[in-house]
């Protein structure tokens, strides 16, 4: 090799003036990360014409760019979100599966989250929703990059409330005083009330389940509101509970005859209207808002899952079991995924780069003019030239982890090559009637094209030309994948449970209650604010 000419070195630095000058331009930009939960790929407008109730969401495709080959990390609450947090894949950062409301560890504390480097970079940084990372010690989001939190620890089925709203099996409020004991009923969680904490206290117990969209959006307003008159950049984390279980609808659905799932989804697309609105109230052009979800719908839940599209799993579905949330299907991690960014995002563009919520911290944090923390490998890219439209090149490899359904959690199982999928051991979650899909292990593996096959019907022939000719490379693929992350830094989290570490704001009162049953939220008496950082850390 000799040295390059004048010429190259001039060419290489025009090249480079070009990538940077749009980030000298706007500065340090505003993020709002907008997290769906288990939502379905169908379940936007613009991806799946039979879906009605996303006007907002359609109207944010148009305005900005839609993904139509965007995928969870992870298939399953915890990992996923612990991905999307660290750019790194549940083997690498120890996060494999969910947390329990008695997990005494969370997100290992030696794991770099963005809210971390952001705040590092002279962000103001807010948390609004679902954590599910942890919420004993230094695991809750207050030492973990964020200056304002307010939300549920975990899933909201992960406690009673007094509003249970919709859910497979229907679960009953929390037990009040004088009230007999009840026989638990499977599937529900009864004894400990839903707790909403802001920051480290608990300021309701249960929480009202009724109001928390308004709360949510209220509260993801002010933070708005506040960061932008501050002067500095703010970096928003909004963890919907939509789409979850239980789903929070008026009693009867509306007169449109839209179902409660459909109900539900109008609500969340309401939220994300009305957030895009303060945002753009405040400096339009300043802000890159990203919409995504966290994993595939959960078809255990019948009708109240979501809608997965095309994406079905049809090889699984025949053998039994779901293939959505859980999986490695397309079901389980193909997510809806919008960017917004008007200036700077081109409007109503479709981008088919195989992209990753991975790849949504390296991108902030270039975008941010950050650096990624040091001494540890990322699995997402910097996908910056996608969103501006100078390129529709995305992951060359993309690996899914087993999320519950069958094998190991954590383990890779499942490998995107173009439009090639290798699948090394296949199963189902639980579907809607109850069946659970066997594991199976596949050596060699089974090969779905994708674009020829979307439904993940019918795997190749072995026997054929194609199969062959794909094998080699996908066999490296997977080899050099597991092989890189054996050698990396690798993280283990701590999964012991302890029941003194549930949240709970009174111990002296059934299911932990703040407040007397039916009663507006209230200030806490006395002492409570002192108390309970004690009882729930």
């Amino acid at each position: 090799t000799g040295t390059p000419s004048p010429r190259a070195v001039l060419v290489l630095a025009v090249v480079l003036v070009g990538l940077w000058a749009p980030r000298a331009e706007f500065g340090q930009p505003n993020f709002i990360l907008i997290l769906a939960d288990d939502v379905g790929w169908g379940d936007l407008g613009a991806n799946w014409a039979e879906t009605k109730e996303t006007p907002r969401l359609d109207e944010l495709a148009a305005e900005g760019m839609r993904f139509v080959d965007f995928h969870s990390a992870a298939s399953t609450c915890s990992p996923s979100r612990a991905s999307l947090l660290t750019g790194r894949l549940g083997a690498r950062n120890g996060v494999t599966h969910n947390f329990a409301v008695t997990s005494v560890g969370g997100l290992p504390l030696n794991e770099t989250t963005l809210a971390e480097v952001l705040r590092e970079a002279g962000y103001s940084t807010g948390a609004i929703g679902k954590w599910h990372l942890g919420h004993h010690g230094h695991h809750h989001p207050s030492f973990r990059g964020f200056d304002y939190y307010l939300g549920i620890p975990y899933s909201h089925d992960m406690g009673c409330t007094d509003t249970p709203g919709y859910n497979l099996p229907p679960c009953p409020p929390c037990p009040r005083h004088g009230t007999a004991a009840r026989v638990a009923r499977k599937d529900c969680y009864t004894e400990v009330a839903l707790p909403l904490f802001e920051n480290l206290t608990i300021i309701q117990q249960p929480v009202n389940l009724s109001s928390l969209a308004a709360r949510y959006a209220e509260e993801a307003a002010r933070f708005i509101q506040q960061a932008s008159h501050s002067g500095r950049p703010f970096f928003l984390y909004l963890a919907l509970a939509h789409m979850h279980v239980p789903l929070g609808v008026p009693p009867s659905p509306p007169a449109s005859g839209r179902s409660i799932y459909g109900a539900s989804l109008a609500e969340m697309d309401a939220l994300v209207g009305r957030i895009k609105q303060v945002a753009d109230s405040h400096g339009k052009g300043n802000t890159l808002l990203w919409f995504t979800g966290d994993n595939g719908p959960w078809a255990q839940k019948c009708e109240l899952g979501g809608r997965p599209g095309p994406f079905v799993g049809a090889w699984q579905r025949q053998r039994g079991g779901s293939s959505a949330k859980q999986t490695t299907w397309e079901g389980g991690h193909r997510v809806p995924a919008l960017a917004y960014w008007p200036g700077h995002i081109p409007a109503n563009r479709t981008s088919h780069a195989l992209l990753s919520t991975l790849d949504i911290f390296p991108t902030l944090v270039a975008l941010a003019g950050a650096a990624l923390p040091p001494n540890r490998r990322f699995d997402g890219l910097d996908v910056s030239p996608v969103l501006f439209g100078w390129s529709d090149v995305g992951h060359k490899v993309l690996l899914h982890p087993n999320s519950g359904a069958a094998g190991k959690v954590g383990e890779v199982e499942a490998l995107r090559l173009a439009q090639y999928k290798a699948f090394y051991t296949t199963g189902g979650a639980m579907a809607c009637d109850g069946s659970i899909g066997p594991a199976v292990r596949h050596q060699p593996p089974l090969i779905f094209n994708l674009d020829r096959d979307i439904r993940e019907q019918e795997p190749l022939d072995m026997a054929s030309r194609e199969y062959q000719a794909v094998l080699p490379a996908l066999s490296r693929a997977y080899t050099q994948a597991l092989q890189d992350i054996s050698t990396d830094n690798v993280s283990l989290a701590d999964y012991s449970k302890d029941p003194a570490v549930t949240p709970c704001c009174d111990p002296q009162h059934v299911a932990c209650r703040c407040q007397a049953p039916g009663a507006p939220a209230a200030p806490l008496p006395p002492g409570m604010e002192r108390r309970a950082p004690r009882l729930c850390l």
